[in-house]
């Protein structure tokens, strides 16, 4: 069974909005952000319902976030960058939340698990390269792109919807045992099935872990949010009193009280 390990983190101070640039060109506007080990944690909203995990060493700096947005602009994962990348400079940058937005609704997929699947695939590198040829922010093989009827690997937006697409058909497969789905991405359908399940490697064990643990804090944080937000709205329901009009002849009126399953 997979267990959800808590994690101590230390707050450091951030202003009201920022935005994190990426070495790869992307960027990240959020409220604020935490350390947790390697990774910088940014809330992409105030309520910590929303955050995206990146690894420290990928960041290249923070500037702050713009007082007004163009219209229609949002705050989210993967809005765009002024600056220029320093590896690719010629490399447009793309919005990484609308691309991972409309490839998760066309698939009817949870978005949070599509980035949770980049975040351990690449660590959000568009330009990422296994040591076996994966390619992209989805690590896609070759043969596995060509299926799937992605000319350009590197190309976010044409990645992202090939990874998307094939997530959906692995958890239909397996009649959306994500468990499965996920070590199928990862060690091939062929040595699931060889296996009757996850397959006994330590990476690919290790990989459907660190998915799992990630989209589980999630969830987690958007639970805790709802429950702050329903015990605010309830505390300020018993502490506002309703209004009454008495009547002339009354003297006192009194206003009414108002877990996973194992691979």
């Amino acid at each position: 069974m997979w267990i959800i390990t808590v994690l101590v983190v230390m707050t450091l101070p951030c202003l009201a909005g920022e935005v994190a640039v990426l070495k790869n060109g992307f960027s990240i506007q959020h409220a604020r952000r935490e350390v947790v080990g390697s990774v910088t944690r940014l809330y992409v909203n105030a309520d910590g319902a929303s955050f995206v995990d990146v690894p420290s060493a990928e960041i290249d700096h923070f500037e702050s976030a713009p007082e007004v947005l163009p219209s229609g602009a949002r705050s989210s994962v993967g809005a765009p960058s002024t600056k220029q990348p320093r590896e690719f400079p010629a490399r447009p940058v793309t919005d990484l939340s609308t691309v991972v937005n409309e490839a998760s609704g066309r698939y009817r997929l949870d978005p949070d698990l599509v980035n949770s699947v980049i975040k351990a695939e690449s660590g959000f590198n568009v330009r990422a390269v296994s040591p076996k040829g994966a390619q992209g922010l989805m690590q896609l093989m070759p043969g596995t792109a060509s299926q799937l009827g992605v000319p350009n690997t590197f190309d976010a937006q044409a990645n992202v919807e090939g990874g998307t697409k094939y997530l959906r058909e692995l958890l239909e497969r397996y009649n959306f045992d994500l468990i499965k789905a996920l070590a199928a991405y990862n060690a091939g359908p062929q040595r699931v099935e060889q296996f009757g399940g996850v397959p006994p490697y330590h990476e690919t064990r290790a990989y459907v872990a660190r998915i799992v643990r990630d989209f589980n804090k999630k969830k987690i944080a958007q639970e805790k949010a709802a429950s702050a937000t329903k015990k605010t709205v309830a505390q300020q329901k018993k502490t506002t009193p309703t209004a009454v009009t008495a009547s002339a002849n009354s003297k006192n009126t009194i206003p009414p009280k108002v877990s996973s399953s194992s691979k």
